[in-house]
């Protein structure tokens, strides 16, 4: 079987490897690097806690927490896996809301615990600043990040060991189908390469691939901002989200931050000005006084890949046997997962019950699902 993988951020890099192991011809297509684009200029915040919008998307997330956990132990998790935690706050009348929060899921089964500030600084953060000591701070212990660019590297490389090709700085120009089912893709410099499937995890370019089988896939435009900070040492230990900003250790002796109010005052992601960068720093040294002496050594804003009602986009579309889509704003949680249940419908054709409520056929133009 030859599949053709459009696509080498995280999730095109799970999938394609996944597909691998299964003794499939894996085709990569990328215009830039693996993992050199919004892989590497995200959150990379691994959770459930915060998609609790429905009980059916958490079951999601709490599975692409454990599938994580899982490649882990498969791959090797050095340089890219940090299960340290997550711990969160909210100020004033915001607080009652997250215990709330922590209640629905502790109810659920998650492992989430309520400290108050003193406790946490004590025994967690020692040098985030807290907005009191009894500051109720929300602690997530099976939580973490990954070093995004660093995973779909591995997982591009060992896939290419085994078999997988890879064709970068190029574009997928046309995809051909015969009798309504994929037969060949075409890439822009003219090569054209047999295949029995293709995989759009083309991320924010998600719609452009889509558009190429005259399918009009409606996504968001929601630009996101990341700041990465370099000073003396990295005076965090986890991901942690404060009332107006978000932190977590970078590697390198990086600290990374972002925030939605930065976020919220973009008005394109073409150009990021750098008066919002040196906000988001200036929101980063208020909890962390620490990072008063901290640079910015990179600052980017980036699309992110959202489908229009919010929720992955992942599996086949009948309407056009042998092309599959794989494009979700939570890839960094959802990568582990989704390319097990994809890999396993693209060769078995068995759809994971865990994917069937974000099947790509109930996204339509004109209503957004």
């Amino acid at each position: 079987m030859r599949v053709a993988v459009i696509g080498t951020g995280v999730i095109g890099a799970s999938v394609g490897w996944q597909l691998s192991r299964r003794g499939v011809d894996v085709l990569f297509l990328d215009r830039g690097e693996p993992g050199a684009g919004v892989t590497d200029w995200t959150f990379s915040w691994v959770n459930a806690s915060n998609k609790t919008q429905t009980r059916e998307y958490f079951d999601l997330n709490v599975a692409g927490l454990s599938a994580h956990y899982q490649l882990a132990a498969q791959l090797g998790g050095d340089g890219w896996w940090h299960p340290t935690g997550h711990v969160r706050w909210r100020a004033g009348g915001d607080a009652e809301a997250l215990r709330e929060q922590v209640s629905r899921l502790a109810s659920w089964g998650y492992d989430v615990v309520l400290w108050d500030a003193d406790r946490a600084r004590r025994l967690l953060e020692p040098s985030v600043r807290f907005p009191s000591d009894d500051t109720p701070v929300a602690v997530y212990l099976r939580e973490g990040w990954i070093d995004g660019h660093a995973l779909t590297v591995r997982l591009v490389g060992d896939a290419l060991r085994h078999g997988a090709r890879a064709m970068l700085g190029v574009t997928a120009s046309e995809i051909v189908t015969a009798q309504g089912r994929v037969t060949a893709i075409v890439t822009n410099d003219g090569e054209h390469h047999p295949v029995d499937a293709v995989v759009n995890a083309a991320g924010p370019d998600g719609d452009k691939v889509a558009a190429l089988i005259g399918r009009p896939l409606p996504m968001r435009y929601e630009p996101g901002v990341i700041v990465r900070l370099q000073g003396e040492n990295v005076p965090i230990r986890r991901t942690m989200h404060g009332p107006h900003v978000e932190l977590r250790p970078d590697g390198h002796g990086q600290v990374l931050a972002h925030s939605r109010e930065i976020d919220g005052q973009l008005a394109s992601h073409e150009e990021l000005p750098q008066a919002l960068a040196q906000d988001l720093r200036a929101l980063a040294v208020e909890v962390v006084p620490e990072l008063g002496g901290a640079a910015i050594t990179g600052a980017r804003a980036v699309s992110r890949p959202i489908p229009a009602d919010g929720f992955p986009s992942v599996g086949a579309l009948d309407d056009v046997p042998g092309y599959y889509e794989a494009i979700s704003h939570s890839g960094i949680t959802l990568a582990a997962i989704i390319g097990q249940v994809l890999a396993r419908e693209i060769t078995d054709g068995e759809v994971s019950p865990l994917a069937l409520p974000y099947r790509p056929g109930r996204l339509r133009p004109s209503t957004g699902r």
